[in-house]
């Protein structure tokens, strides 16, 4: 069967490959094939499709049987969705200094949700209980935001993992101080591969409250959701969503990408694979002299040390971002779709430029 007819037309190689981001992969051939067959014919808007309800049970499957998904457009929107819904209009956001939501969410947490981030500095983007006491403290004080909810991110920022039971203990002693934990999953199908566990283990298994479910770095065009998982921590999570400009019209198209991602395994196949890109990057790199990775490669994600000037030239041939560009540290990201024959280039290439 022919292409459907467009007048679009395509504007970029699509052979050029990069390791900026795994945002910058396109969406996995599984998903555009479930978005094909979502389309056609007339489906209620605004989440009461038939997509939509079927995606709840594949989330229960998941994240256990009071798990409900909300699903969002982006993943900024489901940070500040999912902590307006377990903060009051006083309430304060414990996290790493290093988290998303204080770096990389241009304030959208402070500007449109309306908290105070308490940031710690930690050694490897992980918080652990003493960390959060450096922050959890002054409840009865008027005049301090009021701590409320603790926010982890998994995979971290700089590509280190929670083990299951480093969550139990910040979960419990976050519930010990009447706290609720959000956990950031942009990129939790990449923990569970490297972990090798369910992704309820770490999760509702260990007592995480409410869920940034990500989908975009792991193969889907777009949509991320919102995952409630102890209902008694949130209410009116519907119109926090329509608030805060997140409920999609067409929502059956967001929820058909879960959905293809999350019913059997390719959400699994897709992490897993760029988690063994960057452990193949990995390897090639600590084989080259003067190039220093920086911490552990866990997930899908390197960050080295190496002279600024050899960054800046080889980023004329592959694409990717300094992380602190003066002290010299980069960011290399594997996606679903980065290849071995990638992976080697680009290690040919960095030789080449530590050589000159």
């Amino acid at each position: 069967m022919n292409p459907p007819k467009t007048d679009a037309r395509r504007h970029h190689d699509p052979e050029l490959r990069g390791f900026a981001s795994d945002n910058y992969a396109g969406a996995h051939p599984e998903v555009m094939a479930a978005l094909a067959l979502a389309n056609g014919g007339h489906q209620v808007a605004y989440g009461e499709d038939a997509y939509t309800e079927n995606l709840q049970g594949i989330i229960r499957s998941h994240f256990g049987p009071t798990a409900e998904a909300f699903p969002v457009f982006n993943g900024t929107g489901a940070n500040v969705v999912a902590l307006q819904a377990v903060t009051d209009r006083w309430g304060a956001v414990i996290c790493a200094e290093s988290a998303h939501i204080n770096v990389d969410e241009g304030g959208a947490p402070e500007r449109m949700g309306g908290l105070k981030l308490l940031t710690v500095p930690t050694p490897d983007g992980k918080l652990t209980p003493e960390l959060i006491d450096k922050q959890a403290w002054g409840w009865e004080d008027e005049h301090r935001a009021m701590p409320q909810v603790v926010s982890i991110t998994q995979s971290t920022e700089l590509g280190t993992l929670y083990t299951p039971e480093e969550i139990r203990a910040i979960c419990e002693h976050a519930h010990a101080h009447g706290m609720k934990v959000h956990l950031d999953g942009s990129r939790i199908a990449n923990a569970a591969a490297s972990l090798n566990v369910p992704m309820r283990t770490f999760t509702n298994a260990v007592g995480v409250d409410i869920l940034s479910l990500g989908g975009t770095k792991n193969g889907a065009l777009f949509g991320e959701a919102v995952v409630v998982i102890n209902p008694d921590a949130v209410s009116h999570m519907k119109h926090l969503r329509k608030l805060s400009m997140q409920l999609a019209s067409k929502m059956r198209f967001v929820s058909v990408q879960l959905e293809a991602l999350l019913a059997k395994d390719l959400w699994l196949r897709n992490a897993r694979h760029a988690n063994e890109m960057a452990q193949r990057l990995a390897e090639g790199v600590r084989a080259v002299h003067g190039v220093e990775i920086l911490y552990p490669v866990q997930s899908n994600g390197i960050f080295a040390q190496l002279p600024h000037d050899v960054s800046v030239r080889l980023q004329k041939r592959f694409r990717f971002y300094f992380w602190d560009e003066a002290a010299g540290v980069v960011r290399w990201m594997c996606g679903f779709d980065t290849t071995e024959e990638d992976v080697d280039a680009f290690v040919a290439a960095l030789k080449e430029e530590m050589a000159r």
